[in-house]
């Protein structure tokens, strides 16, 4: 029995969907991370019960914000992207949640949408000086709560030659995963998922195409991104991956998200390349609820699925739509702007190694 709804939405279901792909589906993901990151803050002493917590969101982090701090005794105020929608701003009300939501920021797309959010939370700081910001696109902390599904993952599955399959938006999903994956064996291959527009895998140059795939791009510096986690990359725009959303619906019936449409794009790739090759695992951040005007419209046909397939660059210079991958070796990379974190003279622990 579960002591609470938060626990039990932090345990993924592991789905076998058929010719060695499975799913990891969550019903709100970032329960999974905030949920072991507040937690394991109480425990250290570097929060306490009753304080605020802070933090930006486009939508299932302050949700799981909200949810965890309900349970915990803590409160949230959520500075929230045009992103949240009414689903979630009526769970963050109930649940006790403050939250600012910041409007369009029109065609400065992702970048100055994340920037004004996080402006926002150092003026909320500022301001409320006893407030803590869980800082969720720096601080690995964030990491931790994913151990418990990587070992599922290998109780179920083994682990030698399995490939994960996610996007990354602040990194704490595929590169939680991949580190817990890898101590049980070497041989985990990473593919990582952005969109286009994003600066973290350096498609800031390419332009969105009109709709902004939530919670796996940055327009800002991420610090708690590895990058030498990822065997290789993949960028697809909306139309892939809302196709993606549409046929694992009508092939699996999962309802999910578009980063899991996305995710089961690349994960048809990789078996249609290696039909013979190890398990491939691919993750489902939330359910499809809030993208069926845009990806499911229910007075829209039915349409087949257009076959997308990458295109293999080498360079970033090679880049553009709809979707294309480049080897990406684990190597680090490097993105810089002008806003750095935010980090309180007290209390801020060593980012974990």
């Amino acid at each position: 029995m579960y002591k609470s709804f938060a626990e039990k939405l932090s345990e993924p279901d592991l789905i076998d969907l058929g010719n060695g792909i499975h799913v990891l589906r969550f019903e709100v993901m970032k329960v999974t991370s905030v949920r072991a990151a507040v937690v394991d803050l109480l425990e250290r002493g570097v929060i306490r019960p009753g304080q605020t917590l802070v933090d930006s969101s486009s939508g299932i982090y302050g949700h799981a914000l909200a949810l965890v701090c309900r349970e915990l005794g803590l409160k949230a105020h959520v500075f929230a992207s045009v992103a949240v929608d009414a689903a979630i701003r009526t769970q963050l009300k109930y649940l006790g949640a403050t939250y600012t939501q910041v409007p369009s920021s029109g065609d400065d797309g992702l970048q100055h949408d994340q920037e004004t959010r996080v402006r926002l939370v150092h003026a909320y700081l500022r301001e409320n000086p006893d407030a803590y910001w869980m800082q969720q696109y720096h601080d690995d902390v964030h990491y931790l709560g994913y151990e418990r599904v990587a070992h599922t993952v290998v109780k179920e599955l083994g682990c030698d030659g399995v490939t994960l399959v996610g996007g990354i938006g602040t990194g704490a999903s595929t590169g939680a995963m991949s580190r817990y994956l890898r101590a049980a064996s070497a041989g985990v291959r990473v593919a990582g998922i952005q969109p286009f527009g994003s600066r973290s895998f350096g498609s800031e140059a390419v332009p969105l195409d009109g709709f902004i795939i939530a919670g796996i791009g940055s327009g800002i510096r991420f610090d708690n991104i590895d990058y030498s986690a990822y065997d290789d990359i993949h960028w697809l725009d909306f139309s892939v991956s809302a196709a993606g959303c549409r046929h694992l619906l009508s092939t699996t019936g999962v309802f999910a998200g578009l980063s899991a449409g996305a995710s089961w794009q690349v994960s048809r790739h990789i078996r249609a390349a290696e039909p013979d090759g190890n398990p491939i695992v691919f993750l489902a951040a939330d359910p499809g609820h809030r993208y069926v005007e845009r990806v499911f419209p229910p007075d829209g046909p039915l349409t087949e699925d257009p076959a997308y397939s990458p295109r293999t660059i080498t360079d970033f210079s090679e880049m553009a739509g709809p979707w294309c991958t480049m080897r990406w070796d684990r190597r680090p990379y490097s993105v810089t702007d002008d806003l750095p974190p935010y980090t309180p003279a007290a209390a801020r622990q060593p980012a974990y190694a």
